[in-house]
């Protein structure tokens, strides 16, 4: 099954890049004013560039070297040792980096979506750079590196039990998206309905075909498991779609395209970390519950507590994977005191290590554009582009 495993490998790589480049960029992008979805796009294109280089020089070596329980070491800087012929599992071990880029990539790229619309360009990459080399690569390390969170760590034989990223990529992003968006503080101009609900659409369609390598891909072979998980990542994303649908339709009146697409998102987020463990019965009730869950908690982020996380990336990603890594506990697929203690373990780590990053970066950077530059839009004043004829 060697080369069947390589085969599919490939393709699960190749899946989860189109995750971002476009499906993150088209979602991200139709969801802001007409004058800032260049900004957006270029925000994700640039943040895939940068990691895929920090990657290779840094980010695998911490995550994923020899180092020790709690950081992997620079023993792989720009993959030292590692050749053709070097194996991870039945799959060469410059795919499984290549493979781990991807996610390295689309996990800052997620934190995009809280501070569109009035970020500094600058402070996006110098802060992507950091946050993915300190807190993303050292936390993947933990649970799939087999660090301290992994099996046989603190938490005994079971160790916290993440298929594909409820911990590892969605509570880490959406928390630093949450903090991100506390400390920009609001936009200006925040009444505005996203300029392009088509192009929300076609990301979020992509978004949910890259899924199926996201979490397929994570089983690391071409078998059963990583068919189980291609399925139950569907089962959960359709259920958390009509769930959404059906709850804005109880509550507002009207089911609308936006909010259903989001729910995909929600569906998708929460069975990630639980889909090697569960089943299609299991998919099905987390994504019923996922639809409405995430959807109360962008009432809860945006209307009750006034937080201008633009985009709702810790009410559906930050809280739709704690609620997968749960999940898998609630289904006696892991012990609760590892799937808890390793939520609250990152938890703490993610949120001292944003926040100082936050300010190190701002120092350096300036964190917010402008008056003037968010007024106009930073399509035009930052990268001197338009995307439209007339602007919205």
């Amino acid at each position: 099954m060697v080369g069947a495993d390589t085969a599919w490998m490939i393709v699960a790589t190749a899946l989860v890049l189109f995750m971002t480049l476009p499906g993150l960029a088209l979602f991200y992008g139709g969801l802001v004013r007409a004058r800032n979805v260049l900004s957006v796009f270029m925000q994700c294109y640039a943040i895939a560039c940068l990691m895929s280089v920090l990657w290779l020089a840094l980010g695998y070596s911490i995550a994923f070297g020899d180092g020790g329980a709690y950081w992997g070491g620079l023993g792989k800087a720009f993959l030292a040792g590692v050749t053709v012929d070097s194996l991870t599992g039945t799959i060469p071990e410059i795919l499984f980096f290549a493979f781990q880029m991807t996610f390295a990539i689309i996990t800052p790229a997620l934190i995009v979506g809280a501070y569109v619309e009035r970020i500094g360009f600058g402070f996006v990459l110098l802060f992507s750079a950091l946050w993915m080399l300190l807190c993303y690569a050292p936390v993947t390390h933990w649970i799939w590196g087999g660090g301290f969170l992994a099996d046989g760590g603190i938490f005994g034989e079971t160790g916290v039990k993440d298929f594909a990223g409820g911990i590892v990529v969605h509570e880490t992003a959406g928390l630093a998206a949450l903090l991100i968006a506390v400390v920009l503080g609001p936009r200006k101009h925040q009444t505005t309905p996203p300029h392009n609900p088509g192009m929300v659409f076609i990301g979020a369609a992509m978004l949910w075909v890259g899924w199926f390598g996201f979490n397929g891909g994570s089983q690391l072979a071409a078998d059963g498991g990583a068919a189980m998980a291609l399925t139950v990542t569907h089962i959960s994303a359709a259920t958390a779609s009509l769930t959404w649908a059906l709850w804005e339709k109880i509550k507002f009146g009207k089911a609308s395209l936006v909010g259903i697409v989001t729910g995909t998102i929600a569906g998708l987020a929460s069975i990630t970390p639980a889909s090697g463990f569960v089943g299609p019965i299991e998919a099905l009730v987390i994504g019923a519950i996922a639809g409405i869950l995430c959807q109360e908690a962008v009432n809860l982020i945006r209307n009750t507590l006034k937080i201008d996380d633009t985009l709702d990336v810790f009410a559906v990603h930050g809280v739709g994977g704690i609620f997968g890594t749960i999940m898998i506990a609630a289904f006696g697929a892991g012990s609760w005191a590892a799937q808890l203690g390793g939520l609250a373990i990152v938890g703490v780590f993610t949120t001292v290590v944003t926040l100082v990053l936050i300010y190190v970066v701002k120092a350096i950077t300036p964190l917010r554009v402008d008056l003037e530059t968010e007024t106009n839009g930073l399509d035009i004043m930052v990268h001197g582009e338009r995307a439209y004829d007339h602007n919205s």
